[in-house]
């Protein structure tokens, strides 16, 4: 079953968008697919997806002024531990996508990012996903949340 479409308001100045169907709020970045991307038959390889998602994880953090190198540089990790994708319709080569994202839960030790991608060029949902990942230190023993992820949650637009 396909997805109510994605529709963007942008918010003035910022990279934030609200989907006026689900008033949620998502950063927004854009990537353009490379060769590489695609398989075979001609279309984006389904894993690359997550390589998208990490794309506009990185961008969204990296904005927020807290990129990952500096959260691996205070001692804390967040692998990913649980990955759901859905797909709905193909990326090609050279095609432009917008990749949304946005915090969704978090528990003591663990947080999702959610994530929606859709075409440019005319706004239509390629995939919908979501990545959860576990807060751990170096010794990959896993501890709470840092404090500047947990007010990246807090401040995150509404």
């Amino acid at each position: 079953m396909r997805p109510k479409p994605f529709i963007p308001e942008f918010l003035e100045g910022t990279s934030y968008v609200r989907d006026a169907n689900s008033g949620l709020v998502w950063h927004r970045c854009e990537l353009r697919t490379l060769y590489v991307d695609t398989d075979r038959s001609q279309v984006v390889y389904h894993a690359n997806y997550l390589k998208y998602f990490e794309f506009g994880r990185a961008s969204l953090m990296r904005e927020a002024n807290y990129p990952y190198k500096e959260i691996e540089e205070s001692g804390f990790i967040y692998p990913i531990i649980q990955t759901g994708l859905n797909y709905y319709s193909p990326l090609f080569y050279d095609d432009l996508m917008y990749i949304q994202t946005r915090p969704a839960q978090m528990e003591m030790v663990k947080l999702q990012f959610d994530y929606i991608i859709t075409r440019a060029d005319n706004g239509e949902i390629c995939c919908t996903g979501f990545t959860k990942h576990c807060a751990v230190n170096d010794k990959l023993i896993p501890v709470e949340i840092d404090e500047k992820t947990i007010n990246l949650w807090k401040s995150f637009p509404e």
